[in-house]
């Protein structure tokens, strides 16, 4: 039944798609004879003229073969946005999520985009900010300032903004600096003890040669979830916190008509604590935890609505960035007239920070804050243009260089409750007791020793990669309605990498319990298989035991996961990667009339290979080769563009069909994060856009709304880079995609008005995302239903907006959603060893009727609702 509702949707919006198609294509003087009477010709503020840059010029976005979803300054204050992450509710076909801690953001566009937190993999969608690229979207996850503008491009953008936009751009231009002087603060307070202030000065410097812009900000809120610290040492009752600090300076110089060169340095800290998880179902192993923590391990009923989790480690972050960035554009005579633009790049982004492992009250698993679990980012870009046009040609030529020093320490500490956890859950399993001290009997050694706390695994990894591009862009007028566009762009890049694994006590209590095995597995040979002979010639009678009863290897596994592998030990390895890619798009454009244009593209799009940054094992083997291959895109996209009523309402309607390969998959299974190449990956559907200025005074729109179908193909173990993966991925083989709704809508309504000498204003936004699964294994226990958010804000101030006063509240509905469901670590098997022939997913090697995990989630936002004043001079 839904597939029929949604196949009806789809041919309605067809349907629409071509009467406004054939509405368009008739010339206008038809037009007006047959529809009703034409409005008076609007006035220059209410028609719909937006300007942007997708193609690295200015044009109107009804001209540019591109879906782009363009934010205004102002739509973007009224929306309440301040980071990537608020955006998402004015983008339909965006996902932005969060997990262990904000610095580990990932944006999705049309379902697709970086599945993983490991840093190795590089992102899906890339983030631009004045034309600087960001190497990862937590890097670009801050406050963004005073903003000119955001957009939104879907679809492979690699022909002009690089290797790491196969599914996207989003491109944030922010303020210049004004040689007008002018003055803005503003104050706000909110629930959770929100506070926020931030002020910006502009004008002049050195009369009309510089100006200059500088901003500064600071925001704090408590947590918006309520931890339980079980056994401590954490104190802080609350988790998901806000406290940042940034500043923006900018020089603008301006020595004649024809030179302008914007400098720009920024810096920012955050000093947080985030993130903790909540239960969403408690699996067998939470009796246990409870025991080992008082009763306040984890909830023995779930219930995310409380927003409660349990804790007893902090999750301290501290992420610190900062960089400076020049960009010339220069006039010069040559080639008929022409611009030269260089933009030079130097950032230093740095994350420390501090986690719960277990997710729990009980102290089994942690990171310090002290620096063992850390990555940085030192990053050097250039990019160079030259770009012209003469009546029929717009051209561009240009040149890309990065250079990206990585360094990542992780660590894996054991809580005191480690070794007893360990003991309780496998002399459950061999025995039917419940032995704390189980452990020891395994390994011979004395309890408490076999994974003493404090001790533990602690990793430093190393990735320098060099990337080197020529690209041009090109737009023909074939004739005054036809236009083609072609652009290429060949990219080499190289990466080094080095990776030191280290265990303070190494990795006693796994090597103890592989001697122990290894002899009692010699033994019952020799002995035929029988237990009591055995254990009378000298085998571990625990061991013996479990090898008659098929259960060793789940004890190994248990004993040796990735941190605990004396294999891992003082482990090195270097290795080196080159890949070279010839990347391109093909565009035709065809002016039906002066209010509508149809168009048709092509583009392939290319996502770097690299190295995964983890520990790895296949079984208790440490994987020989960390190697993923590129990933590549080739999309295919059918569009129109329409402008109608005198320019005040824009309709735009894009029907794509993208198809990817050897897409880039990190999830964890259960001993090990891997990183697999999925062969293959389809995202179909469409994209439509509105904008509209109303007839009412002052009242406009926009909205869109987006259908992606995103599935991967089928695959089998065979077709993996390693075929060991494919159990914990047998729920993948043409299922939708993690974190791809099928359907997403968002609408902005805004109203202002003045009355005399006081203006005010409205603003109501909402999007509607439909189901999906948010883990990267597709466990049905993962799934978000679905959901609409909506955020609103009331202003009334003066009528030269010297003061404003605004009340507004975001999630207004107070939706609790998942953004990320994980099953907690040690807690549970969800996977089985053998594929199911019966159960929810036979032919898999799932049954949910046997899945014994816990799982946690990492919740969004809750409700919110404050007050600003703003002042402008």
């Amino acid at each position: 039944m839904q597939q029929a509702i949604h196949l009806l949707k789809t041919r309605a919006l067809m349907a629409g798609v071509a009467g406004v198609a054939l509405m368009t294509a008739v010339p206008v003087a038809a037009f007006a004879q047959t529809a009703a009477p034409a409005p008076a010709p609007a006035a220059q503020d209410d028609t719909v003229t937006v300007v942007v840059t997708a193609q690295k010029r200015e044009q109107r976005l009804q001209d540019v073969p591109i879906v782009v979803t363009t934010l205004s300054a102002k739509l973007l204050q009224d929306a309440g946005v301040k980071d990537i992450k608020d955006m998402q509710i004015l983008t339909p076909g965006l996902t932005v999520t969060s997990t262990q801690n904000e610095t580990l953001t990932t944006a999705r566009i049309r379902g697709v985009g970086t599945v993983g937190d490991n840093p190795g993999l590089e992102s899906s969608v890339g983030v631009v900010i004045d034309g600087v690229y960001r190497p990862r979207n937590g890097v670009g996850f801050g406050d963004l300032g005073e903003m000119e503008r955001i957009e939104v491009l879907k679809g492979p953008q690699g022909t002009l903004f690089g290797k790491n936009t196969s599914a996207g751009v989003i491109n944030i231009i922010t303020k210049k600096p004004s040689f007008t002087f002018g003055a803005d603060g503003e104050a706000t307070f909110g629930n959770y003890g929100a506070q926020g202030y931030a002020a910006s000065v502009t004008g002049p410097i050195v009369n009309d040669l510089v100006a200059g812009r500088l901003y500064i900000a600071k925001r704090s809120h408590d947590g918006y979830t309520d931890v339980d610290t079980g056994v401590g040492p954490r104190t802080l009752k609350s988790d998901q916190d806000q406290d940042f600090t940034t500043i923006r300076g900018q020089l603008l110089f301006t020595p004649n008509s024809d030179s302008e060169i914007r400098v720009i340095g920024d810096f920012s800290h955050r000093d947080e604590y985030c993130c903790v998880a909540v239960q969403t179902l408690t699996g067998p192993t939470g009796a246990a935890i409870n025991a080992l923590a008082g009763g306040h391990g984890v909830a023995a009923t779930a219930n995310p609505d409380a927003r409660l989790a349990y804790s007893n480690r902090d999750t301290h972050q501290v992420v610190r960035d900062g960089g400076v960035s020049v960009e010339g554009n220069f006039k010069v005579g040559a080639f008929g007239g022409s611009t030269f633009t260089t933009i030079t790049g130097i950032r230093d982004w740095k994350a420390t920070n501090g986690q719960d492992l277990d997710y729990s009250g009980a102290d089994i698993l942690y990171r310090k804050d002290n620096g063992d679990f850390n990555v940085r980012f030192k990053t050097f870009s250039q990019e160079l243009r030259l770009a012209g046009a003469t009546d029929k040609l717009n051209w561009l030529v240009g040149a890309f260089y990065v250079k990206e020093d990585m360094t990542r320490a992780d660590s894996y500490v054991y809580g005191s409750a480690y070794e007893p956890y360990l003991g309780l859950l496998l002399s459950s399993q061999v025995t039917g007791t419940q032995d704390p001290t189980f452990v020891s009997k395994l390994t011979g050694r004395p309890y408490g020793t076999n994974f003493a706390a404090g001790a533990q695994a602690r990793d430093h990894y190393t990735q320098s990669d060099e990337s080197y591009a020529l690209f041009t862009n090109n737009s023909w007028k074939v004739t005054e309605a036809v236009e083609l566009t072609m652009g290429l762009r060949y990219t080499h890049e190289k990466k080094d990498m080095t990776a030191l694994y280290t265990n303070s006590d190494s990795g006693a209590g796994c090597a103890a319990g592989l001697q122990k095995y290894g002899q009692a597995a010699a033994i019952m040979q020799a002995k035929g298989g029988n237990v009591t002979q055995s254990v009378i010639a000298g085998a571990n009678p625990y061991w013996a035991g479990a090898i008659a009863a098929g259960k060793a290897p789940t004890l190994v596994g248990a004993l040796c996961p990735f941190w605990s592998n004396p294999a891992f030990n003082n482990r090195r390895v270097s290795d080196s990667k080159a890949n070279s890619n010839l990347s391109g798009t093909l565009k035709a454009a065809w002016h039906l009339n002066p209010t509508a244009m149809l168009y048709v593209s092509y583009a392939r799009g290319y996502k770097a290979g690299g190295f995964n940054l983890d520990r790895a094992q296949t079984g208790i083997t440490p994987d020989t080769d960390l190697t993923f291959a590129p990933e590549t895109v080739d999309s295919y996209e059918v569009g129109l563009k329409t402008s109608l009523f005198n320019d005040a309402l824009a309709v735009n309607v894009t029907a794509f069909d993208q198809r990817y390969q050897n897409f880039q998959l990190n999830t964890f299974l259960g001993t090990a994060f891997v990183v697999e190449s999925i062969p293959s990956l389809t995202s179909k559907g469409f994209d439509a856009d509105m904008y509209w200025r109303t007839p009412v005074p002052g009242l406009s729109f926009q909205g869109g709304i987006s259908y992606a179908d995103t599935k991967y193909g089928n695959f089998t173990a065979a077709d993996l880079d390693n075929p060991a993966h494919f159990p914990g991925l047998s729920l993948l083989p043409g299922a939708q995609v993690s974190f791809a709704p099928k359907w997403t809508s968002s609408a902005a309504l805004t109203w202002g008005h003045t009355f005399g000498n006081l203006r005010t204003s409205a603003n109501l936004t909402a999007k509607y995302t439909s189901d999906y699964n948010t883990g990267s294994d597709l466990v049905p226990y993962k799934s978000q239903e679905s959901y609409t958010l909506v955020n609103g804000r009331l202003s009334i101030g003066a009528a030269d907006r010297s003061w404003t006063v605004e009340i507004w509240g975001q999630n207004l509905t107070d939706v609790n959603y998942r953004q990320v469901v994980i099953n907690a670590p040690l807690q549970g098997t969800g996977f089985q060893s053998t594929v199911q022939t019966a159960g929810s997913n036979p032919g898999t090697y799932y049954n949910k009727s046997l899945d014994s995990n816990t799982y946690d989630a990492f919740l969004g936002a809750p409700k919110t609702y404050g007050v600003t004043l703003r002042v402008k001079y």
